[in-house]
């Protein structure tokens, strides 16, 4: 019987086969995600390390390109959204492309949709 009071690590419980069964699934999901391209990836990269770089040396500057990048991440995902919905892209697609539930899909398109 387990000690409700202890964390499973210290109840001497073997976490080898769930952890590794949890990897394996990850694996899955991020191997069946849509690859982005390398320009992009690293577009990304950069953006995310000049805008780490502004939070602590300009934090209105970054505060100003994040409202902006809203701007354009609100736009293009509301074309992205109608894109799929014009293409009759179906859900498990997207959702496998995203690397997310069904659930989480619908909702994450639905967000650009009614912005």
């Amino acid at each position: 019987m387990l000690d409700d009071q202890k964390p499973l690590y210290e109840a001497d419980v073997d976490l080898a086969a769930p952890i590794a069964d949890y990897q394996a699934n990850l694996t899955v999901v991020r191997d069946a995600a849509v690859p982005l391209p390398e320009p992009l990836t690293a577009l990304l990269t950069a953006l995310m390390e000049n805008l780490e770089t502004a939070a602590v040396k300009d934090p209105l500057v970054a505060l100003k390109a994040l409202a902006d990048l809203r701007y354009v991440i609100a736009g293009v995902g509301a074309d992205a959204a109608l894109a799929v919905q014009v293409g009759r892209i179906r859900i498990e697609t997207v959702a496998a492309a995203l690397g997310t539930s069904e659930a989480a899909a619908r909702r994450y398109l639905n967000r650009y949709r009614h912005m």
